[in-house]
């Protein structure tokens, strides 16, 4: 009986290190128009290399615009085709409900690989103070 224990408790604990080894980082955006693409590249490469890490792009402030429908980048390309081949990988995109209520944009207007949060500061500290690394590009 005491070697069944012993294995269902190396399992657990094995199991519980390979979660806690995880990468996990928080990109945060706060203007897209100088962060938006390099972001995008900057995660990409990131997942390039280190498929399994956790990443989350937190945005605030003219930060959000890139995840809205039809944004496009300087040269005149859209972001929403790397949003969504990000999004497939594991990434998740957040957005600042404040920004929406002091911009007076609405939910509908961004694209569905987004979520919402209530306050994009708030949710950094969070995800900071949970362990994740923080990366501003």
């Amino acid at each position: 009986m005491r070697i069944r224990q012993f294995i269902v408790a190396t399992v657990i604990a094995t199991a519980s290190v390979a979660v806690w080894a995880q990468d996990k980082v928080v990109y945060h955006i706060d203007d897209a128009s100088t962060q938006g693409l390099k972001s995008l590249r900057n995660i990409r490469n990131h997942l390039d290399v280190a498929p399994d890490t956790k990443i989350t792009v937190v945005t605030h402030a003219n930060g959000v615009d890139f995840l809205m429908e039809g944004a496009k980048d300087a040269n005149g390309s859209a972001f929403a085709g790397p949003v969504s081949a990000l999004a497939a990988r594991g990434v998740s995109f957040e957005i600042c409900e404040i920004t929406l209520k002091n911009r007076n944009l609405k939910k509908e207007q961004f694209l569905q690989e987004a979520t919402f949060t209530p306050s994009g500061v708030v949710r950094l500290a969070k995800l900071q103070l949970a362990g994740q690394a923080y990366i501003k590009p």
